[in-house]
């Protein structure tokens, strides 16, 4: 599997980008576009990740203000739609309004990931999966970010 892919039908990129776009649809927000740009600082992240064994958010500063989603799991196991299904079966627990106040746990982390998928305002999105230690190290990005404290997800 390659690192970052040129966007293209059938490619496993197009794929990540369709799986967003397909939840994107279902809740009646504009689809994203693939970023090459995004997808390469990606790339970047997801090697570090796989070094270190870890799932731990880059900072603020390291994103570029970017939005993040990280997702790991046995290596070359999950397909694409597996890997972006694991963010979209959050919306189990999601309700309509204004972020962090869109759980019906009360904690926005358990919705996190879903609503940086379906928040309206993010555009672009470029992702990378990178393996190491046995799994698959997935990191994507969202310009602009999701999550905004005050902001609406829909």
């Amino acid at each position: 599997m390659k690192w970052v892919e040129e966007i293209g039908e059938g490619s496993f990129a197009d794929r990540l980008l369709e799986s967003h776009n397909e939840e994107r649809r279902r809740v009646g927000v504009p689809e994203l576009r693939w970023s090459p740009k995004l997808a390469a600082q990606a790339r970047d992240y997801a090697q570090k990740l796989s070094k270190g064994r870890s799932l731990v958010h880059a900072s603020r500063a390291e994103r570029g203000g970017a939005g993040e989603n990280l997702w790991h799991g046995r290596a070359g196991f999950y397909s694409a739609e597996e890997m972006i299904e694991g963010m979209v079966d959050e919306k189990r627990h999601f309700k309509r309004g204004n972020f962090p106040q869109v759980s019906t746990t009360g904690q926005w982390a358990d919705v996190g990931h879903y609503t940086q998928v379906i928040w309206r305002e993010t555009t672009e999105v470029g992702c990378a999966v990178v393996p190491g230690g046995g799994n698959d190290w997935l990191v994507c990005r969202y310009w602009p970010a999701g999550n905004v404290y005050g902001r609406p997800v829909l």
